[in-house]
This record gives structure tokens, sequence and C-alpha cells, in this order.
């Protein structure tokens, strides 16, 4: 199969998502256009609301922290945010096997890495082969590179890699920031000591690194090989980036608008007004992925209960979620995949709101209301911890409004709060009854990587008739055949209610009206090679 076959199974599987990307998002900032040519220089002052106490891009999945390290890594290929389809970045071209077991890419000459190693098959082979022994914090990765079997280098510039059985979802992964190719001597360090520093090739390089304080990034000099989408040649216009950690929402949104920061992340509902109000811009993208929702640790045994799962999801009412907390961009989840993932099928009646059918259920798993209300049976009360991490400002209300709509139904929701940083051990130890999040990717064997038993299984799942499901799509190659099996995956991981969904993210920055060109890519994550600012 040539590159360019390869390459046109993406927008085939695509197709369904591309017009609501289209329709839904802000892919630039709007007054470019307006501003005159583009002017080189000045410092970008980007707050946002959490670190994850990590500065490697293969170690990192919290959107706050991907803003950032996106910029330091090049990919393989890169997605178009509209049609799907790969385009070249690192890889001027590719082939695919038959079989969907292995990828032979040939690499774009005189690359390098900031610290002046090249950037060629060995530096990506060494990257590829470290990915399947990384900790708890390399989940997204280690995912795209399931069944990995090794990589043949066959010249500085051309490179197979094999798989022990069909992985049709590696291409989309070559174009995300988890696949970003680092340094080798990076490479080589320990997961902490490449959590305190990394190298890549990317149009900026690592300045400074204060956890849980800021992130400031350098203009790579020299830099002339961006992706095939990125708008301009060369080095980005921008000399730096700083990133500040604001946990506050308010906090953030008054210093976008007294002018202390440029750009904001995490916008909540009650900043639309005020930020629109005095100039700034609304960039909106939704994300593709798993949708915001809760997940249970299976080997818990009051959510190994099917039926006091199935009486959570059916005691949120979602539509009030979003009415109540989000901004006017956002969607209640209608599966357990966001409505602009590839794949995705709408699943409404598995996820619909109906109280009296949850004290039904209830009722029949012999749950019965006790004195205050809540849910008993043999003498247990139906106590739910859910824990989150504090990494988005519409958590913490969604959560509080989710507690009083189950309590209707007799379920004690115990709201646990985390910070970022904690939620890999968390759940590689287990140490949760439920948990809170989502994950973004526009390919959706997202599923697999979240809940296939023969990974790393932080959901401690059973082996059901899910999991044939979940392998059978990873191997097949043909877009429509896929499609068939992801729709009879997401139906029934909901009839398991091993996930209940919620509400799909969308992505919502509040950018100074001086700002042009941030750019959203086909994981709604900024690329900043084209931002700049007027003066």
């Amino acid at each position: 199969m040539s590159a360019r076959s390869s390459r046109a199974l993406v927008p085939a599987f695509l197709a369904a998502a591309t017009l609501a990307l289209a329709a839904c998002a802000s892919s630039a900032t709007d007054s470019a256009a307006d501003a005159g040519p583009p002017q080189p220089g000045g410092t970008l002052r980007f707050a946002v609301s959490s670190d994850a106490g990590c500065v490697d891009p293969q170690q990192v999945g919290s959107n706050d922290s991907i803003y950032s390290l996106r910029q330091i890594v090049d990919s393989l290929t890169d997605q178009d945010p509209q049609t799907g389809e790969l385009k070249p970045w690192l890889a001027t071209s590719w082939e695919t096997s038959q079989d969907a077991r292995s990828y032979t890419f040939t690499l774009r000459e005189g690359v390098t890495f900031s610290d002046g190693t090249p950037l060629d098959a060995n530096a990506v082979k060494a990257n590829f082969d470290r990915i399947p022994q990384i900790g708890a914090r390399g989940t997204l990765p280690k995912g795209y590179l399931a069944g990995y079997a090794g990589t043949t280098v066959e010249s500085p510039t051309r490179f197979t890699v094999s798989f022990q059985q069909p992985n049709v979802q590696f291409l989309q992964g070559t174009s995300t920031h988890s696949l970003g190719i680092l340094s080798p001597a990076t490479v080589a360090k320990s997961d902490d000591d490449r959590c305190a520093s990394a190298i890549g090739s990317g149009p900026f390089t690592l300045r400074e690194y204060v956890k849980n304080a800021s992130l400031t990034l350098a203009k790579r000099p020299g830099y002339d090989w961006g992706s095939a989408l990125f708008a301009h040649p060369g080095e980005a216009y921008l000399d730096t980036v700083e990133f500040r950690i604001v946990p506050e929402s308010g906090v953030r949104t008054g210093a976008l608008q007294s002018g202390e920061v440029d750009a904001i992340g995490n916008i909540g509902q009650q900043d639309e007004a005020p930020l629109t109000g005095a100039g700034a811009q609304l960039l909106a993208r939704p994300n593709p992925g798993i949708a915001f929702g809760i997940g249970f640790n299976a080997s818990k045994p009051v959510v190994s209960d099917p039926a006091v799962r199935e009486a959570l999801s059916l005691a949120i009412d979602r539509q009030e979620v979003v009415a109540g907390v989000y901004t006017s961009q956002t969607k209640p989840a209608t599966s357990v995949l966001s409505s602009t993932t590839p794949g995705y099928a709408d699943q409404s009646a598995l996820v619909a709101f109906d109280p009296a059918k949850a004290g039904s259920v209830l009722d029949a798993a012999g749950w019965v209301p006790g004195a205050d209300g809540i849910r008993v049976k043999d003498g247990q009360r139906l106590t739910i911890p859910l824990a989150f991490a504090s990494n988005a400002a519409s958590n913490k209300p969604t959560l509080e409004l989710l507690q009083q709509q189950v309590k209707a139904a007799g379920i004690d929701l115990q709201v646990q709060e985390l910070q970022i940083s904690q939620v890999p051990t968390i759940q590689q130890s287990g140490d949760f009854t439920a948990l809170w999040g989502n994950l973004t990717r526009a390919d959706p064997d997202i599923l697999r990587s979240s809940f296939s038993v023969a990974g790393a299984n932080n959901y401690r799942l059973p082996e059901t008739a899910l999991e044939p499901l979940l392998i059978a799509q990873a191997g097949e190659p043909d877009p429509a055949k896929r499609a068939e099996i992801v729709e009879q995956a997401q139906r029934t991981l909901l009839e398991q209610r091993f996930h209940v969904p919620v509400v799909e993210l969308t992505t919502v920055l509040g950018v100074a009206s001086s700002v042009h060109g941030i750019t959203y890519d086909a994981s709604s994550r900024i690329q900043l090679h084209d931002a700049w600012k007027s003066r």
C-alpha cells in the first residue's frame, strides 16, 4: 500500500466527524486577517490551571501541560483537524503493509534536536524501544505501540515499525504529542529525570521549569522542518512563551482582562460574558476521545454491582449539568465517545435521564432507602467515593451538581479532590472506587487503551464480550468494518455500565485581541508555531 493510499484510510473513517468539527471549531485567532502581516518577536503569556509535575511529552496527558510541551517536540506525521488526513512532518512519506502489521517511514533530512543530535532513524527507534518501558505516566504512548515488535533501521532516513498483530491505529498515533520524538539523551534517562527536563526538535525549547509555578519556552533558532499544516516555514514568530500556573478561574480571567496575561485556559461559564465584553476572543474546539464521565474500579464491591452503576447513570440529568456549569459550546454526552470522535455512534438511549427507573433498578437489586434517604443493602450504605483532579475549573461544580442529582435516587456520592499529578499513581495502585475524567484522542482506539483488560486495565475490569470487540477494531483495516465494530464496542461498554459518560469536553481559550495565529490540532491541543502578537 502506498503512502497516499494508507493516508486515505483516515479521512474515510473521519468523514462523519468532519462537519461537526468544522462547524464548531475556531482553529485560529479570528482577528489575524485584519492585523496585517505577522510581527516576529515578543513574549506570549499564557495562564493555565494546573501542572502535571512533568515536562516529558511522552508522560503527560493533561491539556494544561500538553499546551506547552506540544511545542518542544515534532511528530512523524500531523493530522488535519478539518479532514482527518495525515500530513507530512518529520516523515515525508510512509507505507503500510497489507496486514497493517508494519509501517515504513522516510524521514526528512537535516533535522536536529536542540542539543545538536541528528534526528534520524536510530533516534526514532530509541524512542519507540523505550516507550513500552515507561511507567504509569506513559499510558498514552504505550497504548499507541500496543503489540510493538520492534523498529528496523534501513538507513539514516528510512525505518520500519513492526507489530505482533494488526495495529491500524498506530499511524494516527504518530501525529500525537505522545509519540513526539525526543533526543536519545532524554530517552536514556529515568522516567523521573525525564520529567525534570526534556529535549526535542520542536519550534520551541524548554528554557525553565518551576514545578507548580511556571514553564518558559524559547524559540528554537534555525528551526526549518515544520509540519505541512503550519502556515509559514522556518522559525516560530514568538521569542518566548511563558506558561503560568494559576489555579483560580477568576484570577485567570482577571489577569486576561487586565492585560497581565495574553491567553488563558479552562474558561468557565461565568467567564464568557466578562471576557467577550472586554474584547477577548474565545477560541473553541470540541475534543474527540472519551467524554468526561465516571469510570469504576470494578474490584471494589459497591461498584462491582451492575445495578449500582446503571442507577447512577440513570440518575444523572446531563442537560442540566451542561446548562448549569459549562460554556455555551458544550454538549451533553451521548456515548462514551465524544461526538467529534471518528467512529462515534449515538447511544442516547443508554445514557438517558430516568430517575424513576434508577429507583426501580436499585429496588430490584435489594438496595432499600434508609432513614436519611440513602439506600442500604446488608447493612452497607450506598456510598460511592468519586475522585477527581483539580485541573479544570468545571470539575468541582460538575461533581457537586451530580452529587445533588444522584442523592435523589438514594446514592451518596462522596467527592474527593486530587492533584492532576496524583492521578496516574492512583490509577496504577487501584486506590480508588470511582474516577472522574476524560481522555482526548482523534481515533476510537482510545476505547481499547482505556478499557481493554490486556493493557494497563486501570479500571480492573473483568473479561467480557467487550474485549474481543476492542481487539478486533484495532486490527481491522477496512474503515467501514472498523466503524461497525467500534459502534458495537460503545454499545457493549454502555450496556455493562463500565463507564458513565456525562459531558463532552470542549476546549475554550480566552485570548487577547492582540494575539493571532493560535491554532488547534486534530486533538484540540494548541500549536504555537504560527502564533504572534501585534504591538
